[in-house]
């Protein structure tokens, strides 16, 4: 069955019109690469130091292990359904998640999963606010202690900076969509790897300081065994958060250019991407628990894990907001899209919705202006300012959303659209242990969620 035109699909296919007219692609393996590090190695690695005090030394690791094995495996059936082989019309490409739920599963199933996308971007540039303002009042911190001392009262409030950073990504909100955000991603992917590198060397300086390896096989003991289980549970949580990238996967594949198959090289580029956020997950959450033992902190770079040197502090923390800078953006170019989509075909002739206009600024290139897209994207970035705001409460955040997206969406919707694309008869051998392995994951999801949940009573109550 040979793949038609898109542009042709959509002018006379209206319902699996699932995008607009199509951006040139001219991905590869090393754009798409830079985009899933941008997406993935982010707030996530600057926890797993504490999970790993959780979780001690064998489940520390293992835990990395088989959520990075379990991440390839859902990305790679997920990539395989980019394609639609539809009877009539061909290949049809999905650009986004919920439109390949809907060919694949039904609309029942797609409005459950367009939710659940949604909630899960939406909730992840919350904790990109939340960590970025962390970051922002790390480096005033840092300065005051290099000049007061460990012990000094320097105390900075974290409102003010996740306003700022929200204006910075009302400017950045701007840009049209993701085929506009290569040279954010190459970016923000450098910055991540700069204080993914800053981490760990500042981990191993501290071990080889302390002259020992400190952390236990268990983990840090807690107070009584129900402390225990909610600590781990939430480390769980929050290890989830750190890999899944299955809700901008095939947002991230339509940029890839063909030939080769884009499923072929969005494989090879999450083998790579995985491969490399992988081994950061492992040295910086190691060396982190190594260097602090039960006293790790939630953030090594914002709790104060590390002092000095104050400079080499600084330019991590920075790196860190340059990084979340992007991965915001990554994050919320497919709300922002499905929403423009959505208003365009609901309201065709409406030119407060359609209508573009050209801005020239001196030394910079034209670019394209939209009334509804400033009015829309500028409430959504106060909107989730504002509940960075609200609960400043990192661990427990990260580990919320990465429990309530890891099983329906990194595992449920690919594991069950892999069945329709690949024809997979029920109670068969495949069948049998891509079931087994959606309910082990299930079940994690379950012990993630309760942990964090319990985590942000905690905090508030406390």
């Amino acid at each position: 069955m040979e793949a038609i035109d898109q542009s042709s699909l959509n002018q006379s296919l209206s319902p699996f019109n699932h995008s607009a007219e199509p951006s040139k692609r001219t991905g590869n393996v090393w754009s798409a690469s830079a985009h899933i590090i941008t997406g993935v190695l982010g707030a996530g690695v600057l926890s797993l130091a504490w999970s790993m005090a959780q979780l001690g030394w064998v489940g520390g690791i293992l835990c990395i292990l088989l959520f990075a094995l379990t991440t390839i495996l859902s990305s790679n059936l997920l990539s395989d359904c980019y394609r639609f082989p539809h009877p009539q019309y061909g290949h049809i490409r999905n650009s986004s998640y919920a439109a390949a739920v809907n060919l694949y599963l039904g609309e029942t199933r797609q409005i459950i999963c367009g939710l659940l996308v949604n909630a899960s971007l939406y909730g992840c540039t919350v904790a990109f606010v939340i960590t970025s303002a962390a970051s922002i009042t790390a480096i005033f911190k840092s300065n005051c202690y290099h000049k007061e001392g460990h012990e000094a009262l320097c105390n900075h409030g974290d409102t003010v900076y996740m306003i700022l950073f929200g204006l910075v990504q009302v400017i950045l909100s701007f840009i049209p969509d993701l085929h506009n955000m290569a040279w954010i991603s190459a970016t923000a992917a450098l910055a991540s790897l700069t204080y993914s590198f800053i981490e760990l060397g500042l981990g191993i300086a501290t071990v080889i300081k302390n002259g020992r390896i400190k952390g236990s096989v268990r983990g840090v003991a807690a107070s009584n065994p129900a402390d225990k289980i909610w600590l781990v549970f939430q480390a769980l949580g929050d290890v989830a958060f750190a890999y899944p990238y299955t809700v901008i996967l095939l947002e991230i594949q339509d940029t890839i250019k063909s030939p080769p198959p884009e499923n072929k090289t969005m494989k090879k580029a999450s083998l790579i991407a995985m491969s490399i956020v992988t081994f950061f997950y492992l040295c910086c959450g190691s060396f982190g628990y190594a260097a602090f033992g039960d006293q790790t902190p939630g953030n090594l770079l914002t709790g104060f894990g590390f002092y000095e040197p104050y400079w080499l502090i600084d330019l991590a923390n920075v790196c860190i907001i340059l990084q979340l800078v992007g991965c915001y953006q990554i994050f919320c170019q497919p709300i922002y899209g499905g929403v423009d989509r959505w208003c365009s075909k609901k309201y065709p002739n409406n030119g407060f919705v359609n209508n573009l206009y050209q801005l020239k600024l001196p030394l910079l290139p034209a670019f394209e202006l939209n009334s509804f897209r400033i009015c829309f994207r500028t409430a959504y970035v106060i909107s989730t300012t504002g509940l960075g705001i609200l609960f400043p409460y990192f661990n427990q955040v990260i580990g919320v959303l990465g429990a309530l997206s890891f099983w329906p969406l990194a595992i449920y919707f690919p594991v069950e659209m892999y069945f329709v694309q690949e024809k997979i008869e029920a109670w068969s051998s495949k069948w049998i242990v891509l079931k087994t392995f959606s309910l082990v994951c299930f079940l994690l999801s379950v012990m993630g969620l309760i942990g964090s949940i319990e985590g942000i009573i905690s905090q508030k109550l406390g």
